[in-house]
């Protein structure tokens, strides 16, 4: 079973930068689509990036477009979700998840993943 393990998130500040870091130590992530999603207290979970298995493109939300930018390191089994120009409204946990020989019709459909991590808060606030 793929366990995937998120870190980077914490505290920022309105406009700053954070980057996200996805891991797994068992398989490699070469075969799969990893998708990130967010969840905010008392909202429902968010699709805002997904990077493919195949041939690496990338997908966005609208609400991140532009400020966001997902990549994956092979040769590590990482990928990595640079968030910039941070915005109250980011707050929230963030997911990471993968998908065998992803992404299916949908990238944004949290069903279509098959593994899922724990989770890291990121929290923008002066």
């Amino acid at each position: 079973q793929l366990q995937l393990v998120e870190s980077g998130g914490g505290l920022v500040q309105p406009g700053g930068s954070l980057t996200l870091s996805c891991a797994t130590s068992q398989y490699t992530l070469d075969y799969y689509a990893v998708g990130w999603f967010r969840q905010a207290p008392g909202r429902e979970r968010e699709a805002i990036s997904c990077i493919s298995s195949t041939d690496d493109s990338t997908y966005y939300a609208d609400s991140v477009k532009g400020r966001f930018t997902i990549s994956r390191d092979n040769a590590k089994n990482m990928v990595y979700l640079q968030m910039n120009s941070l915005k109250p409204n980011d707050t929230a946990v963030y997911f990471c998840a993968a998908d065998l020989w992803g992404p299916g019709s949908d990238w944004s459909v949290a069903r279509e993943y098959d593994y899922w991590g724990q989770g890291t808060q990121v929290t923008v606030s002066s």
